[in-house]
């Protein structure tokens, strides 16, 4: 068995991190529309990811681009095309795969880039034998990021009956919706993790201080409100706090940060080939800790350790000191 740390480079120095922390493949995006992670500060420029592909290569460690929101209409000139123009950069620069999710972004890079490993975003919300052959006989795929909602015992079936890579998040951020369908967040501000890249931004979040604790919003919805004592989390319509039927309840998931780290040997024993950490807004430091505590999970798992250690270093940092195992262990209310 042997499992592939799949891990975020947000910035060239996260990568940097990423690498020399233990990483077999990190992921990354251009600083633009063309990937779900277009945050200010954030991702790459042409001449970043050459830099950046080098230095990976150089230490044995791949590197994916993402290219994974979904292509707008009205772009008159084809040659300006910010997806066409992410897919030849990628593979000029020498990545070892790219991630995509639109199906005119996959036709043009199968068409045009035969030579590009193709990848499927999560943001494709893939997750029957039906749909995951599509792409792999249309397009050539050759592995599908798995949307979180799938339990362990889901995905080994699944696994059973596809040709295809899988990749499955551990860690990091939760999006406790199926990828790709989401419109929460265009709802309260306009802007879509599809098309735009980035889901809750930050120009809507607002945090108000008060005796009572913390108020988090986002584009005026209050979304959450935090003791003083709690670490207030990030601001996301799926992971607010709600009054419904007279109860006040997380109505999505109650936690904010997926860790699965638990969950690594009994994923590898479900057929899945790789493991990802989600957290490409993350700070270098951050990258590396994660990193390093991954490999060392990993490492326990292959060698029939038990990985219990590293599991507590990790609930160390977890988003707003709250986690969950999401739908891989599925317990509804």
């Amino acid at each position: 068995m042997t499992l592939e740390l799949v891990c975020p480079a947000g910035t060239p120095s996260a990568l940097r991190a990423a690498v020399e922390a233990g990483a077999d493949a990190v992921y990354c995006g251009f600083r633009d529309e063309t990937n779900a992670r277009n945050f200010p500060g954030l991702n790459f420029s042409a001449e970043e990811l050459h830099e950046g592909i080098r230095f990976a290569h150089r230490h044995g460690v791949r590197v994916l681009v993402a290219i994974n929101t979904f292509m707008r209409a009205g772009i008159a000139d084809a040659a300006a095309d910010p997806w066409k123009i992410a897919l030849a950069c990628a593979e000029d620069a020498g990545a070892d795969a790219v991630i995509l999710a639109d199906l005119a972004v996959l036709d043009h890079a199968a068409t045009h880039h035969p030579g590009l490993r193709l990848h499927l975003s999560v943001q494709a919300a893939a997750a029957t034998p039906e749909a995951i052959g599509f792409y792999a006989e249309a397009f050539g795929v050759k592995r599908v990021v798995l949307p979180r909602v799938l339990s362990v015992e889901e995905i080994a079936v699944l696994n059973q009956a596809i040709a295809v890579e899988t990749e499955a998040f551990v860690f990091g951020g939760l999006c406790p919706m199926t990828e790709g369908r989401c419109a929460l967040s265009s709802y309260a501000t306009g802007r879509s993790p599809n098309l735009d890249g980035v889901c809750s931004p930050p120009e809507h979040v607002d945090y108000a201080q008060a005796p009572e604790g913390t108020t988090a919003r986002l584009a005026g919805f209050a979304i959450d409100r935090f003791a003083p004592t709690q670490l207030a989390g990030y601001p996301t319509l799926c992971k607010g706090s709600f009054v419904a039927g007279g109860k006040t309840s997380h109505l999505f998931e109650d936690p904010v940060s997926l860790n699965a780290a638990g969950l690594v040997a009994r994923l590898a024993k479900a057929g899945v080939t790789a493991l990802k950490i989600e957290g490409r807004q993350r700070g270098k430091g951050y990258v590396a800790e994660v990193v390093r505590t991954f490999r060392a999970v990993v490492e326990a798992v292959e060698t029939g350790r038990d990985p219990v250690e590293a599991e507590r270093r990790l609930s160390s940092l977890v988003e707003g000191g709250r986690q969950t195992s999401g739908a891989y262990r599925k317990q509804w209310r």
